[in-house]
């Protein structure tokens, strides 16, 4: 029976991008197959299309190898590796010239998001608001956007939203604050119906 050519006994990120930096290219796919998933969840987030988000994770991966002995270990790999994935989805949604919204309105996500109401018409009430939150989220600038989805759509704290923008908590107090002071003013000039209801 052939014996496997190599038995990584690392563990570690770390010691899996000292292994991949030293030459041993299975090391790399290992990394792959551990944060993949993650990747795949973060780049749903900004395009829907199945193949583009297959698109954007593959070159994420590419650009992280390519980049590997960059990694200063500040972070942790994943945090390094998500950075990554996000830029790269930004630059693909820029170079297309859409919106970085368009992955939210996708029914899987919502479900996931939104909770349920058992109201006959609870479905369509989650399409509509949806609709108006991907509205009202493309009156924003980038920058109040990327903060608005990495918080309130992926659910990350503040200090992951930090890391991976690389900018001070203090700094992420500040743009989601003025992000959803913006989505507000957004909202009701778009939707003044819900300034009635309040």
């Amino acid at each position: 029976m052939a014996q496997p050519l190599m038995q990584p006994a690392a563990s570690t990120d770390t010691d899996l991008v000292a292994e991949t930096l030293a030459g041993q290219q299975l090391s790399f796919q290992l990394l792959v197959e551990r944060h993949q998933g993650r990747l795949f969840a973060v780049v749903r987030n900004y395009t829907r299309n199945r193949v583009e988000v297959e698109d954007i994770v593959q070159d994420a991966f590419l650009k992280a190898f390519k980049r590997l002995d960059s990694f200063q270990h500040q972070a942790s790999f994943s945090t390094w590796l998500q950075r990554i994935a996000i830029n790269t989805a930004l630059d693909f949604i820029k170079r297309c010239g859409r919106s970085p919204i368009t992955a939210v309105d996708d029914p899987e996500i919502i479900a996931e998001r939104v909770p349920q109401v058992l109201a006959p018409g609870a479905r369509l009430e989650r399409e509509e608001i949806a609709e108006i939150t991907h509205t009202v989220l493309d009156e924003l600038p980038e920058i109040f956007r990327t903060v608005i989805i990495m918080r309130e759509l992926e659910d990350r704290t503040y200090q992951e939203i930090a890391d991976l923008l690389e900018i001070s908590i203090g700094t992420v107090e500040s743009r989601l604050y003025r992000a959803r002071a913006r989505f507000k003013d957004a909202l009701l000039r778009l939707h003044p119906e819900f300034g009635e209801q309040a």
